[in-house]
């Protein structure tokens, strides 16, 4: 942890705004569009099972971890419902052990009933010196509630994982301990009652990352500021200091623009800070008014100051035809880019509205093809590699 003796880290300065003037330049061009491809044709990892917002856990300096001569990672995963929207209010987190193109299924990262939400949403994990793991993710809900409920905090827990002739397995888990909720001050309060993905405020999906700078931990928190309107989507940081975690002012807000910033990481390549965060089209102010896709700010350090990569901010989207065909990139220190297969579209309609049927026959529900990036300065690229990697 951070030395308790040298005081956090401030910042001068407003945070990065994301506006109407970024996405006006936004242009429709191969080198930011991913390949076609087919959600539903993509092989099941899990039959039986919607897998999707996978994460690998990782070593102290970003790069990903190998247990037994296997990558682990997680995933949010769900018996698969009627329709594929239903499973957000049954997320339960999934280990995966990855050897080359093929994954194999752990089995459930925590034990039945340890996590105080009623569903695990998305997080992230990093091994640490004693060869625990610890896992950050989102509490939904609460324990033992008849219906879900949408308030969200950030809870904390400790893994063992061992391997034994090539079988990994859980050997033991700490308690879960709720370390961030938003403040009701910076950050909106994450207390409905009701409400749907895409409509309720933030305070999730913690990404966790060592600035080597300073050797400090921070974690990214997709969150939502007080604004003009709905759309408040932020993102938000949290720093360590002797054993706690303090919120810190926002990095990114979307003020009027955009209602979530889903998934934000941070990764450092040749010595600048690349943030990086997911949005669909249906969050944006107005609805289409840009596509779905990982978008990514650029500082000469952690807290700034940022400014839109492409000048857009677009980094990847999905193809025109597919609108809908990818979402949830996580972009790794080597610049491999993973997301899961989310629909194939219809002449671009909406399908989380679509009935249940319609939606299951064309819901892909599991890992996508790899994606890779490339990084100049401001400017970005992407190119395919292979379906499965």
């Amino acid at each position: 942890m951070p030395d308790a003796a040298q005081p956090m880290p401030t910042r001068s300065g407003r945070p990065a705004r994301w506006t109407r003037r970024h996405l006006d330049l936004l242009a429709e061009s191969a080198a930011t569009t991913a390949p076609v491809f087919d959600p539903t044709a993509v092989p099941r990892i899990l039959p039986g099972h919607d897998l999707w917002d996978l994460w690998p856990v990782q070593e102290e300096d970003g790069s990903t971890s190998l247990i037994g001569g296997h990558e682990v990672w997680m995933a949010l995963s769900a018996p698969s419902p009627a329709h594929p929207e239903e499973r957000h209010d049954q997320a339960r987190i999934r280990l995966l052990a990855k050897n080359g193109d093929g994954w194999a299924d752990l089995g459930p990262a925590f034990s039945d009933g340890a996590s105080p939400g009623s569903r695990e949403w998305s997080g992230s994990a990093v091994r640490r010196p004693d060869g625990s793991v610890s896992v950050f993710y989102t509490a939904a809900g609460r324990r033992g509630e008849s219906r879900p409920t949408f308030g969200q905090s950030v809870v904390e827990t400790r893994l063992i994982l061992t391997a034994d002739d090539g079988r990994i397995s859980l050997e033991h888990e700490s308690g879960h301990r709720e370390i961030l909720r938003s403040d009701g001050v910076t950050y909106l309060p994450t207390d409905e009652a009701t409400g749907a993905p895409g409509r309720i405020k933030a305070f999730r999906d913690p990404g966790w990352f060592r600035d080597p700078s300073d050797g400090r931990e921070y974690l990214l928190i997709a969150a939502s500021v007080a604004a003009r309107d709905r759309f408040d989507g932020a993102i938000a940081l949290a720093g360590a200091q002797a054993g706690a975690w303090s919120l810190l002012p926002p990095l990114v807000v979307a003020d009027g623009v955009n209602h979530e910033l889903e998934r934000p990481h941070v990764i450092v390549h040749r010595s600048r800070y690349y943030l990086f965060f997911c949005t669909q089209r249906h969050t944006f102010h107005p609805a289409d008014r840009a596509p779905t896709g990982l978008y990514g700010f650029v500082a000469p350090a952690l807290t700034g100051p940022y400014e839109p990569l492409n000048g857009s901010g677009l980094v990847i989207r999905n193809p025109p035809r597919e609108p809908d065909q990818a979402y949830a990139w996580l972009v790794l220190p080597d610049l491999r880019v993973v997301s899961f297969a989310n629909y194939r579209s219809h002449q671009g309609a909406d399908l989380r509205h679509a009935v249940a049927a319609r939606a299951r026959a064309n819901f892909g529900g599991t890992i996508a093809p790899t994606l890779r990036l490339t990084l100049d300065g401001t400017s970005t690229s992407t190119v395919a590699l292979r379906p499965s990697g």
